[in-house]
């Protein structure tokens, strides 16, 4: 599959995947379209690549379909930032996902981070590798317009779409898109395939829950939010890893090591081999630690980046052995 075509995995189910593993930013997008009403599932990161998006959607579906429906499965801007490229259209999120926007960084910042830091310095090298592909002049940061908490369905054409809140978990306001028919579940970054997440709100174990949640459903696929489709198998590995990642965090802060120092351990260690980006887990073991003792404080966001990118600089000196 090219980059910009959208691939059928059900009837009337259509996923875009417009990158691989090893990299941020490049989240999985979906549609949903029966006789002529549709349900886009995420935008893009950028207009360009919504634009790109919309194309291949438009081809799959012909000029009658109205493109007029998003359910946004939380508030990262690798998930939203293409909503401006559909004006009108109705916006489903969980009403947490309206209060975590404000807590974003904006895309002003992130275009500061990448042409205005030191290439030298882990930071600034860290951002121009993985964000620097993007272009974030311009984008308006749009809000939903219809939220809810608990559940909300919806019936697009003929076929009947459930919207689960599962957050906090990745972040504060985490839904999954169930799709009962055909047996799909969009799990927005709830579940990452083929790299280590980075999960902001946590604690690991209601992200562990949500993918409970989405085993009790039965689907035959499962779309994360990044990276290649799952199965319910791979789900479960991925849940073994979860569980396994807060028994370690569990344990090093009982030995009293840092997060920090946790996640350069389990790295040197090779715990989990096979997977992307490993300095990813100086952020998720900080969201554990800040669980176990009992923070209740917002975290740093570019202080947790700045632990990965010193961590992914050092890698990038001295990769692991393989």
């Amino acid at each position: 599959m090219a980059p910009t075509d959208l691939k059928q995995i059900a009837p009337g189910v259509f996923v875009w995947q417009p990158g691989h593993t090893a990299t941020w930013g490049m989240a999985n997008c979906g549609l949903v379209v029966s006789e002529d009403q549709s349900l886009i599932i995420d935008t893009p990161y950028t207009p360009a690549l919504t634009d790109a998006f919309l194309t291949a959607v438009r081809t799959a579906v012909g000029p009658n379909v109205a493109l007029d429906q998003v359910a946004v499965t939380h508030a990262n801007g690798d998930h939203t930032w293409g909503l401006q490229q559909l004006p009108g259209a109705e916006v489903f999120a969980t009403h947490a996902t309206l209060e975590h926007q404000c807590l974003e960084p904006k895309p002003q910042q992130l275009q500061t981070l990448i042409h205005d830091t030191d290439p030298d310095q882990p930071l600034g090298w860290y951002f121009r590798k993985h964000f620097g592909k993007f272009d974030f002049a311009g984008i308006k940061v749009l809000p939903p317009t219809t939220t809810f908490a608990g559940r909300h369905d919806l019936v697009v054409g003929q076929e009947p779409v459930q919207l689960h809140e599962v957050g906090p978990a990745h972040t504060v306001g985490d839904l999954m898109v169930h799709l009962p028919v055909q047996r799909v579940v969009f799990a927005g970054d709830i579940v990452f395939a083929g790299d280590h997440p980075s999960h902001w709100a946590g604690p690991l174990d209601r992200v562990s829950a949500a993918c409970a949640r989405i085993l009790e459903l039965d689907p035959e696929w499962i779309v994360p939010g990044h990276g290649p489709l799952m199965t319910p198998g791979d789900l479960r590995d991925y849940v073994d890893y979860l569980d396994d990642l807060a028994d370690q965090a569990y344990l090093m802060r009982g030995q009293g090591r840092s997060a920090v120092e946790a996640a350069r351990i389990l790295i040197k260690e090779d715990r989990y081999p096979g997977l992307g980006l490993p300095e990813r887990l100086a952020i998720t073991l900080s969201t554990e630690y800040r669980h176990l003792n009992q923070e209740s404080a917002s975290p740093d966001l570019l202080e947790l980046m700045n632990h990965a990118a010193r961590i992914g600089w050092d890698l990038s000196a001295n990769p692991l052995p393989r």
